[in-house]
């Protein structure tokens, strides 16, 4: 009974449930981009940063149980789980993937486009298809990439501890 409130405990709402996908909506919403409204691709977008503050919030308030020396040392370590979380998510989940999915989208249409005499729906699908498809493949090495920008930078600047380190840890339990 006790392992599994352990194993309870380590999970994370949010990187470790279901909840974690709607940080990929802004991904699925940019291979659908050249379907659907610019609108409804602005709201995946809306979606996905909810997760990155809903996250950060959380962070916050676990940072915010630990034990401290004393109260601004607390204050100091909550903010920095926060902006860490933010910062993270923001790139891992928001940012980067959707500016990589946007161009692989752009791409291969463009290419479907030149090299192709297939209607444009069909253009459309198979470009849409093809961002879908990305999406696990990108995942993975965005964020080692964002993980090692951040030890080498904010990380190192806000001298991130121990406390703090099983907080801001970005790895899944995939």
């Amino acid at each position: 009974m006790e392992q599994k409130e352990d194993e309870e405990k380590k999970n994370d709402l949010f990187r470790d449930t279901p909840v974690r996908y709607l940080g990929y909506a802004n991904e699925v919403g940019e291979a659908f981009r050249s379907m659907v409204h610019v609108n409804l691709v602005r709201l995946t977008y809306v979606v996905a940063s909810g997760y990155v503050v809903a996250d950060a919030v959380h962070k916050g308030q676990e940072a915010s149980q630990k034990t401290y020396e004393d109260e601004k040392k607390k204050q100091s370590r909550v903010r920095t789980a926060v902006l860490d979380t933010l910062i993270w998510q923001g790139l891992a989940s928001v940012a980067i993937p959707g500016f990589t999915i946007n161009r692989v989208c752009t791409f291969s249409g463009l290419l479907l486009k030149k090299s192709t005499s297939w209607p444009a729906p069909i253009r459309h699908w198979t470009t849409t298809f093809i961002g879908l498809a990305c999406i696990p493949f990108i995942i993975k090495p965005i964020d080692r990439s964002v993980d090692y920008f951040m030890e080498n930078s904010f990380r190192k600047w806000f001298q991130v501890g121990p406390v703090l380190k099983e907080l801001v840890h970005h790895e899944r339990n995939d």
